[in-house]
């Protein structure tokens, strides 16, 4: 049989980050003020979100006032497909061409750039396969000939915390120039134009970057130089820490 659907309820995928992060005597779904938060333990709140950053960030705000918040992001790198029949009978399984890589990341950091970084805030990213289970749509109305039942989790393929501004420039696959726009960044990360926008954009905000001038082009940007005049190292990528999830 396939899973039950959940449009209403816990993912699987959730649940089982939940596991993966928890220890032992820790409180999950406590509750603390007006909001209920993923996993307790004595004054840190972690969270897993695995829609967008947005819809966290006044909750976030919020619970950094009184506790030490990690925000767990999971970005799937490889999914497994399972399609099931409306009666739960699986039909097929195919692995999705698609992969994602820590720059998705940036997509909805662009939401969260108010409330990152923070003293007191570390953002997790973790790098997952899933499987990911289909039925046939039920709602006429929608545009996709399937919905999602369910996503389990495979393996953690790796993660990074995330706590201060600079830490965003050990996600990118190879260093910065040292002066740079968004065409030349899109080149460097062979990325569209667009991604690299979004790069941009939150490093600036976030202060990893420098904006030095606007011209016809656009905004030129470079690393922040340390009291010698040398532009501020870059980190060490993230740490693998691989796991089948049984």
């Amino acid at each position: 049989m396939g899973p039950v659907s959940q449009a209403l309820m816990e993912s699987t995928l959730h649940r089982q980050l939940k596991q993966w992060y928890a220890s032992p005597g820790d409180q999950l779904e406590a509750q603390v003020g007006r909001f209920r938060v993923d996993v307790l333990s004595d004054d840190h709140v972690l969270e897993i979100q695995q829609a967008g950053l947005g819809a966290l960030r006044t909750k976030v705000a919020v619970l950094l006032r009184t506790h030490r918040v990690t925000v767990v992001k999971p970005i799937c790198r490889r999914k497994q497909i399972v399609v099931c029949s409306n009666t739960g009978q699986v039909l097929r399984s195919r692995r999705s061409p698609k992969r994602g890589s820590v720059l998705d990341l940036f997509h909805d950091l662009v939401h969260f750039v108010t409330v990152f970084p923070h003293p007191r805030l570390a953002l997790e990213v973790v790098l997952v396969d899933v499987e990911e289970w289909r039925s046939p749509q039920t709602r006429r109305r929608s545009r996709l000939p399937y919905r999602v039942d369910d996503r389990r989790l495979l393996q953690v393929e790796a993660r990074q915390s995330l706590r201060r501004a600079a830490d965003l420039l050990a996600l990118l696959p190879v260093p910065l120039p040292p002066r740079f726009d968004t065409r030349i960044l899109a080149d460097h990360l062979s990325v569209p134009r667009w991604h690299a926008q979004q790069i941009a954009y939150c490093l600036r905000r976030c202060g990893a970057v420098e904006e030095k001038e606007r011209n016809r082009v656009g905004r030129q940007y470079a690393l922040p130089t340390l009291d010698g005049g040398k532009p501020a190292a870059r980190r060490s990528r993230c740490a693998r820490r691989s796991r089948s999830v049984g």
